[in-house]
């Protein structure tokens, strides 16, 4: 089994606008079955249906317009992703992981506007929520508080996908033996 800790950016405006959002970064880490840390992975998308960046999405990502009019779509994002993910499993199983159920709804939603099947996303957990329950917590929290709570600083850009995920990662490691997988994995 190897885990894939996975965190997503995604086209953003400052008020919530009739648009849907679409991914501009999939950042990943992939963690083997003993805890190592095997491989990142890390691409810009170019949304589709809205290219242009508000700058509202800019600021919180620190994602620039230009970085993503040079990405490739998510189509071809998403291929370099799962060859990725099968290089990091080398036919082992996997499972998603990733901080809350955003990610795995976003993955599904460019999946559906791009007509490409969705069931590779079945393998998911919400490690946001499982830690809230690890914890004993009546809700579930952010990664920035979680990581303050296990005395663990943040590193890199706070909304950069790759930063996210090697963050969820430290946290994920922490407590790689409680995490409660699907069924069939």
């Amino acid at each position: 089994m190897v885990y894939i800790i996975v965190d997503l950016e995604a086209t953003c405006w400052e008020t919530r606008e009739n648009r849907a959002n679409e991914t501009i970064e999939i950042g990943a880490v992939c963690i083997g079955n003993e805890g190592e840390w095997v491989d990142e992975f890390d691409t810009f998308v170019k949304p589709a249906t809205h290219p242009v960046l508000s700058d509202f999405c800019t600021q919180l990502t620190s994602i620039t317009q230009e970085m993503v009019d040079n990405a490739p779509l998510f189509p071809e994002a998403l291929d370099d992703f799962q060859q990725w993910i099968s290089h990091c499993a080398n036919g082992d199983q996997y499972v998603l992981c990733s901080w809350g159920y955003y990610d795995r709804v976003q993955f599904k939603n460019d999946c559906l506007l791009h007509n490409l099947p969705t069931q590779w996303l079945a393998a998911h957990i919400s490690l946001k929520h499982q830690y809230a329950d690890i914890k004993n917590m009546r809700r579930p929290i952010g990664m920035k508080k979680a990581l303050q709570k296990e005395g663990l600083s943040l590193s890199g850009t706070h909304h950069r996908g790759i930063d996210d995920a090697k963050n969820i990662a430290d946290i994920f490691l922490i407590y790689q033996d409680f995490w409660t997988m699907p069924p069939n994995n």
